[in-house]
């Protein structure tokens, strides 16, 4: 499967509001937005926009469309992510963790929480 294309922080927005409901109309994907709410018209275009990137298909109905997501949250973050690290990181995962672990001060229980979780996979990885 290709990459997703990335997206700016408001058709994001509409993204995530779409991923939460699954499927729904232009006012569906705004009642998911806190107050102050986007114009009706804004978040209409954005979802036109996110159809033409290839995030978003929808089913007529008359004049008006229900829309819904193409691409899966789950797929987005991985290449989302994979973006980030070789942008940021020089493609190294050990780089990136190393990063947050010193910068972000990460407490005990959450780096033991981490290591635990990568040995999960390598153990996994390894078939044990």
């Amino acid at each position: 499967m290709e990459e997703p294309k990335d997206l700016t922080r408001a058709e994001e927005e509409v993204m995530q509001a779409l991923w939460k409901i699954e499927k729904g109309f232009v006012k569906d994907i705004l009642d998911m937005f806190p107050e102050p709410k986007p114009a009706y018209n804004t978040v209409s275009t954005i979802v036109r926009i996110l159809e033409k990137k290839g995030f978003v298909d929808h089913n007529a109905f008359g004049k008006t469309h229900e829309y819904f997501p193409v691409v899966s949250k789950d797929n987005y973050s991985k290449s989302y992510v994979k973006t980030f690290v070789r942008g940021y990181f020089s493609n190294s995962f050990k780089q990136m963790v190393s990063f947050f672990a010193k910068e972000e001060n990460l407490s005990v229980a959450e780096m033991e929480e981490i290591v635990k979780t990568m040995q999960k996979e390598i153990d996994k990885q390894k078939g044990v």
